[in-house]
């Protein structure tokens, strides 16, 4: 797990971009700077200590840590997976920035995992209360990313190319992706690209997730009001507001995964690598890797790791605490438990947040479920109905706790199985 998050080091992912960025910077006449993500600030500090000159103007939020004046950069700590006052304060200045550019400058745009909630300027009639409140409801309803971010951009004056249609000059924008498939399109909400999304799309999403009573209505109001053809449509391909506006994926969790593969074979491991991203219910997706797991146990050999990386979603119907990733985990620990050889998976998010806890993930083994038994919690089952990892997790000491890691390519799950010689 150490080399898949160094090999996602933002810093890393972002000079694959910076001769296009230094190219942009020095044919302008300025350039300005626009951070959005949980790895906002070490995006922007490797884009500074590379770039020909300082920006003219900048800003950077992220969820925490710096905050005012830093280094000639506006900081915001902005909310998430909500939107918080700080997220609308960051989003009306990143719009700022993007309406002062005149048509020989460049704005610099730099994208992470987080920006959907961390940057964001509502359309008009649409309090923060309403884009909290349609948040959670997508959130608890299971939305995927896809779903939630067709909502979300047409609730906001931010996204769906909106930011990039906004400036004056020109736009060069580099993105570290932590949506599947890597679209950019979806990551962040898409605030630099061409949106393929409608409001009549938005408004099928809300019947999906609880439906139009589950939501505020002034965000009913909004979606229905965009789809008679009362409020703009976001920008589409082809549109000319677009066109001097050039977006790159500069990082992805493949690379988090090359960095695991490539630890794991220099440990002797046999590597097989998932080629189907890991999506929907958790619970759903650890029965398929327990079965990948246990197709490799049976056959012997050599010890062997299993990888994988994606997004799952948890449908919250308990009233405990919990990540989806604590919850794929949770959910292997009976399928491990019959084994014929030992084994152990980490499903982790790779910004060390995995849903409302101070956890990246957990680990889960071949002894999980008799320690549980041993330490009094019994059978995962009614945790798992509780949506109740955490808990499970922490008597167990088995949480994977990272601290935000300061970047985000998704999750990741890496499962070693012995070989036929362990003891």
């Amino acid at each position: 797990m150490r080399a898949a998050l160094s090999a996602a080091d933002a810093g890393a992912c972002l000079a694959r971009g910076l001769p296009d960025l230094r190219r942009a910077i020095t044919a302008a006449r300025r350039w300005h700077l626009v951070a959005a993500g949980k790895a906002a600030w070490p995006m922007a500090d490797a884009c500074l200590a590379s770039a020909p000159s300082r920006p003219a103007r900048g800003m950077v939020v992220a969820p925490a840590g710096r905050a005012g004046d830093t280094g000639g950069l506006e900081g915001f700590a902005g909310g998430h997976p909500v939107p918080t006052a700080a997220s609308l304060a960051a989003g009306h200045r990143a719009l700022e920035l993007a309406a002062g550019t005149s048509d020989d400058d460049v704005l610099v745009v730099l994208l992470s995992g987080g920006a959907s909630a961390l940057l964001e300027a509502p359309a008009d009639g649409v309090t923060l209360a309403d884009l909290q409140a349609a948040t959670t409801q997508l959130l608890r309803a299971g939305a995927d990313i896809a779903a939630l971010n067709a909502v979300r951009k047409h609730l906001s004056r931010v996204k769906g190319g909106r930011l990039a249609e906004a400036a004056g000059g020109a736009v060069i924008a580099l993105a570290i992706s932590d949506v599947v498939g890597d679209d950019p399109a979806v990551i962040a909400s898409g605030p630099t690209v061409a949106d393929p999304s409608t409001f009549a799309d938005a408004l099928d999403v809300i019947a999906r997730f609880g439906g139009a009573r589950a939501y505020p209505r002034a965000v009913v109001d909004a979606l229905e009001q965009g789809r008679d053809g009362l409020r703009p449509e976001s920008p589409k391909a082809g549109s000319a507001a677009l066109a001097r506006t050039i977006t790159r994926v500069v990082g992805a969790g493949l690379d988090a995964i090359g960095g695991a593969r490539r630890q794991a074979e220099a440990r002797g491991y046999r590597v097989h690598v998932h080629a189907t991203p890991v999506t929907g219910e958790a619970r759903v997706a650890a029965a398929d890797l327990g079965a990948r797991i246990g197709a490799h146990a049976s056959a012997g050999g050599m010890k062997t790791c299993l990888l994988s990386g994606g997004e799952t979603t948890v449908t919250v119907t308990g009233t405990g605490t919990g990540g989806r990733n604590q919850e794929l985990a949770l959910a292997l620990a009976p399928a491990l438990a019959s084994l014929p050889r030992e084994a152990v998976v980490a499903s982790v998010g790779t910004d060390g947040i995995d849903g409302p806890t101070s956890a990246a993930g957990a680990l889960v083994d071949t002894t999980t479920a008799a320690r549980a038994r041993a330490a009094g919690l019994g059978d995962p089952a009614p945790y798992l109905t509780d949506n109740n990892s955490f808990a499970y997790f922490t008597a167990l000491g088995d949480l994977v706790v990272t601290g935000p890691t300061g970047t985000n390519v998704g999750d990741i799950q890496v499962a070693v199985i012995a070989g036929d010689d362990h003891p």
